[in-house]
């Protein structure tokens, strides 16, 4: 079992940054591959980045592509979603998620392979 807690959201102007943290506990996490999505106001769940579980591996949604970067400390249980850049659209509510196993490049960008969920951060990002 893994409990996962979402930090870091918060008010913003737009071109601004934020670090979103996700924080785990529970055994084993460092054999979980982890992907963040995001949710807007009426919009369907959508991903965002996902990391492999030894970190070798990162992928991204081309709406983020060159602004966002993950990263994850397995030693500390957390994985981060740096955000730069940030512009009007990249407001929602971000979820991080966990699951394994995960391997191929098209089942990290699938909600429906991750198996814990946190309970999500908001960001909002004012124009």
């Amino acid at each position: 079992q893994v409990q996962l807690v979402e930090s870091g959201g918060g008010l913003v102007q737009a071109g601004g940054s934020l670090r979103l943290s996700c924080a785990a506990s529970g055994r084993s996490f460092g054999s979980y591959a982890v992907g963040w999505f995001r949710q807007a106001p009426g919009k369907e769940r959508e991903f965002v980045a996902a990391i492999s579980w030894s970190g070798s591996n990162t992928y991204y949604a081309d709406s983020v592509k060159g602004r966002f970067t993950i990263s994850r400390d397995n030693a500390k249980n957390t994985v981060y979603l740096q955000m730069n850049s940030l512009k009007p659209e990249d407001t929602a509510v971000y979820y991080c998620a966990a699951g394994k196993p995960i391997i191929t490049a098209q089942a990290m960008r699938s909600s429906n392979r991750y198996d814990y969920w946190g309970q999500g951060t908001q960001v909002t990002v004012s124009s």
